[in-house]
């Protein structure tokens, strides 16, 4: 329900805006699930609400193809990964987690069969405002205003693509000690959480799945259940 103020930052559009307080606050009454209401007759929403479906499209999107697919293989939809089976080697298919810090770095590689890896962060979606600040595209929905939180990156292992999508997008908003509050509540879901101190924690489940990066300046450790 975050799409009026994605619009009014431009986010869904060609020219990006830093909006006034004021319009932030007229336009948040509007935003949150209380406005969406389902029944088995379809959805309805609340008068001026919108939904963005920015943070599950390409999981969805990528669970409909890895229906459709027969054979062994990869899809990629930009930060969204889906593997089937193993590579024509027998190996596991190796899924590199980018390195928000490094163009074309990685912080690690995850070796995975059949499964989803999604990533959020504000790294590649940005603009830079009048003034010479960075706005990225995650919006904080209690806000309005882009996450300045202590997480680079999100990456979410799972069997869903579409779940992935929403976790590693909610996730990146909560912030480093929420998100493995919620992984330790939910469980259902291994994750990576690229933090803005240096670290790369992961949960138990990757252990042997996760490759680091020599070099990388990150301190890799795993996340206490």
């Amino acid at each position: 329900t975050v799409a009026p103020v994605a619009d009014a930052w431009g986010f869904t559009k060609e020219e990006k805006h830093v909006p006034a307080q004021s319009e932030l606050d007229a336009l948040l009454p509007l935003v949150g699930s209380g406005h969406v209401h389902l029944s088995e007759d379809g959805l309805e929403l609340d008068e001026g609400t919108q939904i963005d479906l920015g943070g599950i499209a390409k999981g969805y999107a990528a669970d409909r193809t890895a229906a459709l697919l027969a054979e062994n293989g990869v899809v990629s939809l930009g930060g969204n990964i889906y593997v089937r089976g193993c590579k024509p080697d027998g190996s596991a298919w190796r899924v590199g987690i980018q390195d928000p810090a490094r163009s074309g770095g990685f912080a690690g590689v995850l070796s995975l069969t059949d499964a989803f890896a999604v990533t959020s962060g504000g790294y590649q979606r940005y603009f830079t405002g009048p003034d010479g600040t960075v706005y990225q595209h995650i919006l904080d929905p209690k806000t309005g205003w882009p996450v300045q939180g202590d997480l680079l990156s999100v990456t979410i292992v799972a069997d869903s693509g579409t779940m992935d999508d929403a976790y590693s997008t909610a996730l990146y908003v909560m912030g480093r000690e929420a998100a493995q509050d919620f992984w330790r509540q939910n469980g259902g879901f291994d994750m990576v959480l690229i933090t803005k101190d240096g670290q790369v924690l992961y949960t138990p489940g990757l252990a042997d799945k996760l490759t680091e990066t020599e070099g990388s300046g990150y301190a890799y450790a795993s996340i206490e259940p």
